[in-house]
């Protein structure tokens, strides 16, 4: 007997019973969240709300995300280890039902949490070894950025003759998407992704047969900033010649263009050329007087020439000496 009179066996039946009637965590959380689907199959708690429209259905978008099991403080998968998670693709990358139709229900910048029934989720047979059958998981997941690729898609399922009769406008649109892609993938140091990005543009614009002398201008102010971007790409990746030659490219649309002038200075200095990268970055000094990246690498220019200059003269100097000795 126990001291409250009651034996051992029967106070662990009690103790049980007791357990199965206390709601479990997922349960006491479900009972705050909004179901979104109305069977209960998908719960949602917004913690930190978002802003501008919602998810579209089939953009890219770059989301954190942690996946937990019930009475489990780690997850059993999280991106929080990644200062940039990559663009995911919605329908292909993200594999999970609930988390797709829950990313969608989101906007930018928001951060919410959801509970997923497992018909949402992992199924009856569960995902072993890490999560078992029939098993209910919260997420908690915050939408970085996002990307309405649709169109993008469309274009690509196109043929080459389809793409070069399509309307120009959504040309347009598919290069300036493709160049976003590209802007994320420079920000977040990816410079080769970017490159492949911005060079895929370009190519879709270069391979555009234009029916007009509009429709060229229009094909030209597009490769502009692209060219540019190249050109910017490229140095990061120490490619000064490839450089070079987009910033040319560009110079070659507009040839008082300063970025171009200035990209163009970039490389020549990075390859020695201090002559041409004081003549490119001049005239882009010309262009925008107090434009502080241009003054700062022209003084740059002004300390690496006169280095290679007193090199040079020191060595004329031990020449001149050595000569004099014989």
């Amino acid at each position: 007997m126990s001291a409250n009179g009651l034996s051992t066996r029967i106070q662990q039946f009690l103790d049980s019973h007791a357990l199965a009637r206390t709601p479990s965590p997922f349960h006491r959380l479900g009972q705050q969240m909004q179901d979104i689907l109305g069977d209960g199959g998908i719960l949602k708690e917004v913690v930190q709300p978002g802003e501008g429209p919602p998810v579209p259905r089939d953009s890219s978008v770059s989301i954190h995300f942690s996946g937990f099991l019930e009475y489990s403080d780690r997850p059993f998968e999280t991106t929080s280890h990644l200062k940039y998670p990559r663009m995911m693709k919605l329908g292909r990358d993200v594999t999970l039902c609930g988390l797709e139709l829950g990313i969608l229900t989101m906007r930018k910048g928001e951060y919410s949490r959801f509970l997923f029934l497992p018909e949402y989720a992992y199924g009856a047979m569960g995902c072993p070894p890490l999560i078992p059958p029939v098993a209910t998981v919260l997420y908690e997941v915050q939408v970085l950025d996002f990307l309405d690729s649709a169109e993008v898609d469309e274009f690509f399922a196109m043929s080459p003759e389809e793409q070069n009769t399509a309307p120009l406008s959504m040309l347009l649109n598919v290069v300036d998407t493709e160049r976003s892609f590209g802007n994320r993938c420079f920000n977040h140091s990816r410079f080769e992704d970017a490159k492949d990005r911005y060079k895929q543009a370009v190519t879709l614009l270069g391979n555009r047969k234009a029916e007009d002398e509009e429709e060229k201008r229009s094909i030209l102010a597009g490769q502009l900033p692209i060219y540019l971007n190249l050109s910017l790409t490229q140095l990061r990746l120490d490619r000064p010649l490839k450089a070079l030659e987009y910033g040319h490219k560009a110079l070659k649309i507009d040839p008082n263009n300063t970025k171009a002038l200035f990209r163009c200075g970039q490389a020549y200095l990075e390859l020695f050329d201090y002559e041409k990268a004081q003549d490119y970055l001049t005239m882009a000094q010309a262009n925008k007087p107090f434009d502080v990246d241009i003054n700062n690498l022209l003084r740059k220019l002004a300390i690496h020439y006169k280095d290679c200059l007193d090199k040079e003269k020191e060595l004329c100097s031990k020449m001149f000496a050595d000569f004099v000795k014989k």
